[in-house]
């Protein structure tokens, strides 16, 4: 048997698995609904109001902080049982050294990446002031209140529940003696000479 046939036997013992018990479960499991049962779990907590609110991005900031180093944290273990090993040691011992310069930089780009969100204040729940954009722009600032203070270019409408409707001018219907103006222009190709 190949290799890929070993691969195809696993999927698909894999496959029977999961089935079988899904099935195994959809047979003794009971199956009695109840409304508070239906209702969305919050951590043992009595849910609230509505299910569609806008979460705090800082959840996905920090949930993907945690991820980064969790994730990175994995690279670190292959290199410890490798830099453990005294026979490897033995053989090459270059090779510690090398591991040893290649982990602290490692862990160096790590720790510098932690400072980097510490620094902009992504760990931190609340911020303590808002951050307000500025853009170097020629234009002064007084200028941009003096456009602000001026009210001939527009009026604010009040508002009201009532549609408005809004009047188009009437154009003259098209008489016979006043023919109607096509709406394109039609331009044609003249054929090639071969």
């Amino acid at each position: 048997m190949s290799e890929f046939g070993k691969i195809l036997i696993f999927l698909i013992t894999g496959f029977l698995l999961v089935g079988i018990t899904l099935f195994v479960n959809r047979l003794i499991a009971p199956h009695n609904p109840t409304p508070e049962k239906l209702t969305s779990y919050e951590c043992g907590e009595e849910p609230e109001g509505n299910s569609w609110i806008q979460f705090n991005p800082k959840f996905y900031v920090i949930a993907l902080v945690f991820l980064l180093f969790d994730v990175e944290m994995v690279f670190i273990f292959p290199w410890a049982t490798v830099f453990g090993n005294h026979e490897i040691i033995k053989a090459t011992p270059t090779w510690g050294w090398f591991s040893l310069a290649e982990m602290f930089i490692f862990i160096g780009i790590l720790i510098l990446g932690l400072v980097y969100v510490w620094v902009k204040g992504d760990l931190d729940w609340i911020k303590a002031k808002p951050i307000t954009p500025t853009v170097d722009t020629k234009i002064p600032q007084s200028l941009y209140q003096k456009l602000n203070l001026q009210q001939s270019g527009y009026q604010v409408k009040p508002f009201t529940m009532e549609a408005e409707i809004v009047k188009e001018p009437v154009s003259a219907p098209a008489t016979a003696t006043q023919p109607r103006k096509p709406m394109f222009k039609a331009t044609f190709k003249k054929p090639e000479n071969e």
